[in-house]
């Protein structure tokens, strides 16, 4: 009875070596990142409280990326420089 041939990897290496790159470009640029999954409320709350802290003008506070969860949660990634000049 014959061994089936091992399926090619290549396709995952690439996307594991690719997945790996992005995430030392993103370490390299400077920002800190938190992302949080919150209710609605807490998330504006959470938001606020950054910009007040990090105002957007010295340390560029920006909300990255945000998406709509079931039950009314809202998952956001939210960035801004660690010092300002």
């Amino acid at each position: 009875m014959r061994v089936p041939a091992r399926p090619p990897l290549e396709g995952l290496k690439r996307s594991l070596d690719k997945r790996r790159a992005d995430k030392q470009r993103f370490a390299r640029d400077g920002f800190v990142r938190e992302t949080f999954m919150l209710p609605r409320a807490d998330a504006r709350e959470k938001a606020r409280e950054w910009f007040d802290r990090w105002p957007k003008q010295a340390y560029w506070t920006e909300i990255e990326s945000w998406c709509e969860r079931p039950d009314d949660i809202i998952e956001f990634t939210i960035r801004r420089l660690p010092t300002a000049d």
